[in-house]
């Protein structure tokens, strides 16, 4: 019965459940760190002294600066990945990189925010390299027709991962007294500390049980065995844009996807920070974010079941138009209620349309070279997590409020989508067949 109900999921082999608990692994990063508890800590404490909107702009720019780096970095190190067989080797380099700088997050002191953005901006560059390669294995472990419920199974597993250990965060930020700690600042560094324990800890499935897929040969080629690691990556980058062209509906899947994951990861980058701006008060930003994960559980596994019926294209649409309301209402929100009620329609739809967007791109492109092309795609990704940042922190050195840009992210949304209807997703996976 239980194998049923995992198999319904997306999750009935061993090898599949092991890659989903990489979800739940480094979800913790995300929920913890860079949405609900750095953000306003930052503000508030490592930047103590500054100015909010000051703080506020310091934030943004270190995020800028950090997702640049991870963008140049991805498709270099995905070509060596896939012609050394490294995906894994790599996805453990950086988790080995980024769990201690997330542990030494705990060390910052008050009023130290060059130290804080140091340690953010090393973490956060981590976390985005692993899921290169961590996405990269998808259609190495999972058939076609499997690919969107595994990659929203994996989603909703990461949000029960995240969602459990920001529980016990805001259980200690709430009452440190009652599990022995001094004050909320220290429960605050705990918290830190426990997410890097937690992402080391449960990378460890998935660096045992799914299987490290075979280095990439082709005739006119590199061979790996021969050629250095540098050689290897520019060379095989530069192939891997050119060859791009080839298959063009994976190409304006990245353009769509770099426009509408420009808004959905300036509202993720932003909220907290943004409400913290507007007077929301911390605790309750936590419990909002807390909702956001246990929303998103069901709702993500929905999203999975309504692509097997109405394609994932079409169920992306739909995020997306909820995504404008959201830019709607956030634009008005006043109040702690409103926070919530937009914390609840995130949880409805940022898991599905991350996952469905990386299924989607999965299914078509070639997958002995999963990892050069998962290395675009978060190229993609991080310039995606580049201009919303940057658009936030110039929209408050300009007009001294970060409302403007909280609305202006319809844009965003708009023309992604307007993208995506040029996306025809038989012929893209026709293509990728034929190249496989």
């Amino acid at each position: 019965m239980t194998d049923g109900f995992l198999a319904r999921l997306g999750l009935g082999r061993p090898e599949l459940r092991a890659w989903a608990m990489y979800d739940w692994a480094n979800s913790a990063f995300w929920t913890t760190v860079i949405v609900a508890v750095f953000p306003p800590f930052f503000s508030e404490y490592a930047a103590a002294g500054l100015a909010p909107i000051e703080a506020t702009a310091r934030f943004a720019w270190t995020t800028t600066i950090a997702v640049a780096f991870s963008a140049v970095l991805g498709p270099l190190l995905g070509a060596v990945a896939d012609y050394r067989a490294y995906k894994k080797r790599l996805l453990a380099v950086f988790v080995v990189i980024g769990a201690p700088a997330t542990l030494l997050m705990g060390t910052i002191g008050q009023g130290e925010w060059i130290y804080a953005a140091i340690l953010f901006g090393v973490a956060n560059v981590a976390v985005a390299m692993t899921l290169v390669f961590y996405e990269s294995l998808l259609p190495h472990i999972a058939a076609p027709h499997e690919i969107d419920r595994v990659a929203t199974a994996g989603y909703a597993v990461g949000f029960v991962g995240g969602g459990i250990l920001l529980v016990v965060n805001l259980a200690w930020i709430l009452s440190p007294t009652t599990f022995g700690l001094p004050d909320a600042v220290a429960a605050i560094k705990l918290s830190f500390v426990s997410v890097g324990v937690w992402w080391l800890l449960f990378s460890i499935p998935l660096l045992r049980r799914v299987p490290e897929p075979p280095a990439l040969r082709e005739a006119g080629h590199l061979e790996a065995a021969q050629a250095s690691p540098v050689r290897i990556a520019f060379a095989g980058a530069w192939r891997t844009l050119r060859e791009l062209r080839r298959y063009p509906n994976a190409f304006l899947l990245l353009i769509a996807f770099l426009l509408y994951n420009d808004g959905i990861q300036t509202i993720i980058r932003m909220a907290a920070i943004y409400g913290a701006e507007v007077g929301i008060d911390r605790n309750a930003q936590i419990a909002a974010f807390v909702l956001v994960q246990f929303v998103g559980v069901p709702c993500t596994l929905l999203f999975g079941a309504a692509a097997g019926r109405i394609g994932a294209k079409a169920s992306l649409f739909v995020a997306l138009i909820v995504y404008i309301g959201i830019a709607i209402l956030g634009y008005f929100m006043a109040t702690t209620w409103h926070f919530f009620a937009l914390a609840f329609l995130v949880g409805m739809v940022q898991g599905g349309s991350q996952a469905l967007s990386r299924s989607l791109f999965a299914r078509m492109i070639p997958k002995h070279k999963s990892s050069e092309y998962f290395g675009f795609f978060s190229v993609f990704e991080k310039f995606a997590g580049i201009f919303g940042p940057a658009l936030f922190a110039s929209s408050v050195t300009i007009f001294g409020s970060s409302r403007a840009a909280v609305l202006s992210v319809i844009l965003f949304f708009a023309a992604g989508a307007l993208v995506l209807t040029r996306v025809d997703v038989a012929e893209g996976e026709a293509q990728a067949l034929r190249a496989a």
